[in-house]
């Protein structure tokens, strides 16, 4: 696979036509504060969906890791097994956030019945409602993942909750949840919503406008993206949009277990099919590089950030809708809101370079987490995504170096092990999995997740004897 991006390639990627744009309001605050970015000036690009004539910002506020604070009610010493505090969503902060995103041309919301522990549709119910309903485009799931909700009954209960959670009569895009997964992808799709008649109602519901669009999200299995598509090619079920994993990363070099992000994008464009972009960020992983991959980036780009590259490549294929970002934190935000007011397309040096990246990350052994919690909570208390977080991490970061001979070894074994503690409380830290593998079969990544943590649990403890 060569590491050269032809002209060709690049208008194949981005299409002919130009960005469509139309201004909301300027992406400009002088009350940002210092510890946030600085904005530029510009106006929110937007894509238009060819289903409904939707305009939606190409930028998309995904409402999966949501901030959190201490829950006030907690007893003094904590209030789980274990004596760890639990956390609540930080209501005030989501209310800021959608408030400051919506201001600046962010129009789409995308959550799930299982985000947050289960409490992320209420959250964004409560912070959207606050504004005029035409403002504000609202995505969710029916996660009907667990044999108990996948009949017809529990799924159409799930999806009328979500009504109710997130405070409105209708759902301008659905999502089937996770198509993809399981030992035998196509059953476990014809189980959660053909076999049960789940499918035939929705698709009702569309009908009657109480669903504007409707798709699916894809993990894993390409048999299954392919099998949903001949679905449409045949007339069996209508798709309004399908969202995908994309980044510069898995586009031609997507794990084992995953499906290049080229392919599955060429299958959607050329139905016409809008795709909506997740995991841009490859899981946190693509907005901090090892040094010298960021130190070339950087150079081309100096006042924007690392991540802003991925978040350009993403957004620069035109059938692409809108791109997700889990926005926890308001530099977060306003950084992204720089990236997309205007985007500025990835040109063909550009894609070369990030093409070089991606080939060049293949040297460096992380973990392919994408941090998006589907493994939590643990039964055992762990922080599985704080764990493979950390570790990756160290591994950008060269501290990860397994000989006590090699040159800089005491300062990477010092910088793993204190940051270790420091982001992962040690009664959450990876010597406590006992490998009763509850974790693994809800990985859309297809982690062996208790091998990878007792590997950590062992290199950790290779640190401290040594």
């Amino acid at each position: 696979m060569g590491n050269n991006i032809s002209r060709r390639d690049f208008l194949k990627i981005t299409g002919i036509a130009g960005l469509a744009t139309a201004g909301l309001s300027a992406c400009s605050d002088k009350n940002t504060g210092a510890a946030t970015p600085r904005h530029k000036s510009g106006e929110m690009t937007y894509r238009v969906n060819p289903s409904t004539g939707d305009k939606v910002s190409l930028l998309g506020y995904g409402m999966m890791r949501l901030p959190t604070m201490a829950d006030p009610n907690a007893k003094p010493g904590g209030n789980d097994k274990d004596g760890v505090i639990q956390e609540v969503i930080d209501q005030d902060t989501v209310n800021e956030l959608v408030d400051y995103a919506l201001a600046h041309g962010v129009n789409y919301f995308d959550t799930s019945p299982v985000y947050c522990q289960g409490r992320s549709e209420e959250s964004t119910g409560i912070a959207l409602s606050r504004h005029p309903r035409d403002k504000y485009f609202i995505a969710t799931k029916l996660s009907n993942f667990s044999p108990e909700t996948q009949t017809y009954d529990a799924s159409v209960a799930m999806y009328r909750n979500s009504l109710k959670n997130l405070r409105t009569d209708h759902l301008d895009y659905l999502l089937l949840h996770a198509i993809g997964g399981g030992d035998d992808s196509i059953a476990t799709f014809n189980q959660r919503f053909i076999d049960n008649g789940v499918l035939k109602f929705l698709q009702k519901e569309r009908e009657a406008g109480r669903i504007r669009n409707l798709g699916w999200s894809f993990h894993g299995d390409v048999k299954a993206f392919d099998h949903l598509l001949k679905m449409h090619d045949e007339g069996k079920a209508k798709w309004d949009f399908v969202q995908i994993q994309l980044n510069y990363v898995d586009w031609k070099h997507a794990s084992e277990h995953n499906v290049n992000a080229e392919y599955l994008y060429d299958e959607l464009a050329k139905r016409n099919i809008p795709a909506v972009i997740m995991e841009p960020l490859l899981g946190g992983r693509l907005a901090t590089l090892a040094d010298f991959l960021n130190a070339r980036l950087k150079e081309q780009r100096p006042e924007e950030s690392v991540a802003s590259w991925a978040f350009r490549f993403a957004g620069t294929p035109q059938k692409v809708l809108t791109v997700l970002s889990g926005m926890t934190y308001k530099e977060h935000l306003v950084d992204n809101l720089n990236t997309f007011c205007p985007l500025e397309p990835c040109t063909p040096a550009e894609l070369e370079l990030l093409e070089d990246t991606a080939v060049r990350m293949q040297d460096y052994e992380t973990i392919p987490c994408t941090a998006c919690q589907y493994c939590m909570p643990c039964p055992f208390g762990l922080d599985i995504p704080g764990i493979f977080r950390h570790y990756n991490k160290c591994v950008n970061e060269g501290n990860v170096i397994a000989s006590a001979d090699n040159e800089g070894y005491r300062k990477a074994r010092k910088a793993f092990l204190v940051g270790y503690d420091r982001s992962v409380p040690r009664l959450r830290q990876a010597n406590h999995c006992i490998g009763c593998g509850q974790c693994e079969p809800h990985c859309p990544q297809n982690i062996h997740i208790p091998d990878q943590l007792h590997r950590i649990d062992k290199f950790v403890e290779q640190l401290k004897q040594s």
